[in-house]
């Protein structure tokens, strides 16, 4: 749950939460993803593995910047626990 909580305030402080088509404010559910939102551009996607790397200790390769692990706030959750479960065990 911290995982969430603190990609959601970094999303809420960094990232403009509009849908520009509808012209509302999009309210971030878990599962909502980013891409169908249009929440994240290319620069907002770097950014955004940026601050996970730096806040949760964890490396990311390119390869691993995929829709799969980062396009909602339950998989980043997972992509996280995972990357962190990984480095524990290597420690």
């Amino acid at each position: 749950m911290e995982i969430k909580i603190r990609v959601r305030e970094y999303l809420a402080q960094n990232v403009l939460m509009v849908d520009l088509k509808a012209d509302e404010i999009v309210l971030l559910d878990d599962d909502a993803s980013f891409l169908t939102h249009n929440l994240l551009d290319s620069t907002g996607v770097l950014e955004l593995v940026t601050f996970l790397e730096e806040t949760f200790a964890i490396a990311i390769a390119d390869d691993e910047i995929v829709p799969d692990n980062l396009d909602s706030l339950n998989r980043i959750e997972g992509f996280v626990t995972r990357k962190r479960a990984v480095h524990a065990q290597a420690a």
